[in-house]
């Protein structure tokens, strides 16, 4: 809040200089020698006030030059009036009170723009119409006679304006709750009779309910009745079934009994075709052993070591260096030039493994998904019969709701993958299967994808690379 010091004589009365060196604009200065008591707030500021008084300062202070502004708010002189009250209102509200010219200044604007308040209030007659808070504000900057009465006036009137706006919100709030009281008993009494209505309703299931249950209570009786009697029954006929099967045992028995005597026929039977037939195996035995006999003699005699080493094996030369992907990758190719993938797919025994979505989307997105399958199959229908390599498209199916009804074509395996699964596991699979050291080419323009598998052992590529070589086919 701002207050008054009350340290000297107020340059900002009536009387005293705007500041610009004009004439005085109010009455003459008392006579030297006379010292007059100043006015000073005994509380302070209301905050109504306090508020109005840095508006209108803020709005005044365009009007004067830089140098005429004290130097804490010559950094406000650019902002719009708005901006000067929300960021600069303490500093004005201070220059207000310690800087008496500047004050000046500020109460000459202000009589340019209130001339009329202005003039009630230097004559000490303020309108009863003007709004209070007007009237302290204009007071507290002009500071004509009496003009901390003013202010003080003013900060009670905004109370008692506050003060009757609360108890009219009070008002408008106890009306409200007794509304809402009338429609919260009418609510009750129209749950307490529906309530009663559900009791008899209830009243009257239970009584329908306990008629039944005697009903079916007398139905057990008669249940229990029957099932004693099937028990009856069930043990007459437990006792015959005892009978049955004492007799079928004895069968059995006797059967068993003719089915050892036939397997013992059938065994000597067996025992004399096998004894009929040894005296030739020991010839054909002792004739064969003879054979291998002699030409293990004879492999001693010669003592000729095992053949491990072929003829083609003596001649010098220089054999070829063992390839693989990673060799094909650390050429100066292109990533997209399809010589790329024609040196990767060269490689012995190559498995290319396509990400089909991935290469489809890529290509020709604007299909639909039964076409791009088809247009990309035909093409690796055409890049299996020129290289030589497996050919594996993954497409994805988790979410499909019924298998896709498609003829694979020739030297193409097509995969889907399986609910819960996603392609990309599906080819991180394929990679895992394939032993080491086998080239293993995966187009797939994902990066998770292609990290895993190449964390696997394989090489990616991206799928504009295979887009560019289909479309030299």
């Amino acid at each position: 809040m701002v207050e008054r010091t009350g340290d000297g004589p107020d340059p900002g009365a009536p009387g005293g200089s705007d500041g610009a060196g004009g004439p005085p604009s109010g009455p003459a200065e008392p006579e030297a020698g006379a010292h007059p008591e100043p006015e000073a707030l005994d509380r302070p500021l209301p905050e109504k006030v306090r508020r109005r008084v840095v508006a209108f300062t803020g709005e005044a202070l365009g009007g004067l030059t830089v140098a005429e502004l004290p130097a804490p708010l010559r950094q406000y002189a650019r902002f719009t009036p708005q901006r000067r009250a929300k960021f600069g209102g303490n500093a004005m509200a201070a220059a207000l009170e310690s800087d008496a010219v500047f004050r000046q200044r500020i109460a000459g604007r202000l009589r340019d723009r209130f001339p009329e308040l202005a003039e009630a209030l230097e004559n000490g007659s303020p309108p009863p119409a003007a709004d209070p808070v007007d009237v302290g504000a204009l007071a507290y900057v002009l500071r004509p006679a009496g003009w901390s009465k003013l202010v003080a006036a003013a900060g009670e009137e905004a109370q008692r304006a506050q003060a009757e706006r609360a108890d009219e919100e009070a008002q408008r709030e106890l009306a409200r709750l007794r509304t809402e009281l009338a429609e919260a008993r009418s609510a009750a009494r129209e749950d307490a009779e529906r309530s009663r209505a559900e009791l008899d309703a209830v009243r009257k299931e239970l009584e329908s309910a306990q008629r039944k249950l005697r009903s079916a209570q007398s139905d057990v009786r008669r249940g229990e009745a029957e099932v004693r009697k099937v028990r009856a029954e069930l043990e007459s006929m437990r006792a015959a079934a005892g009978s049955d099967k004492a007799a079928a045992d004895s069968e059995v028995r006797r059967l068993k009994s003719r089915l050892a005597e036939a397997e013992s026929a059938l065994e000597a039977g067996r025992r004399a075709a096998r004894e009929g037939r040894s005296v030739a195996d020991m010839r054909v035995r002792l004739l064969l052993d003879t054979v291998l006999d002699a030409a293990q003699g004879l492999r001693r005699e010669l003592a000729l070591p095992p053949a491990s080493v072929h003829p083609a094996d003596t001649v010098e030369a220089v054999e070829p260096g063992q390839i693989s992907p990673k060799d094909v990758a650390a050429r100066a190719l292109s990533e997209t030039d399809p010589a790329l993938l024609d040196q990767l797919l060269a490689l012995p025994r190559a498995h290319l493994v396509v990400d089909g979505y991935n290469v489809t989307k890529t290509g020709y997105p604007a299909l639909p998904l039964e076409k791009q399958r088809l247009r990309l199959l035909g093409g690796l229908a055409v890049l299996a019969a020129q290289s030589g390599a497996e050919v594996t498209c993954v497409f994805d199916g988790a979410e499909l709701a019924a298998p896709v009804l498609l003829a694979p074509p020739r030297g193409v395996r097509v995969l889907f993958s399986k609910p819960g699964q996603t392609a990309d596991e599906l080819i991180r699979r394929l990679v895992r299967a394939e032993p080491p050291g086998r080239p293993v080419v995966v187009v797939s323009s994902d990066r998770e994808v292609a990290d895993g598998c190449a964390a696997a052992g394989a090489r990616p590529v991206a799928s504009v690379l295979l887009l560019n070589r289909l479309a030299r086919t």
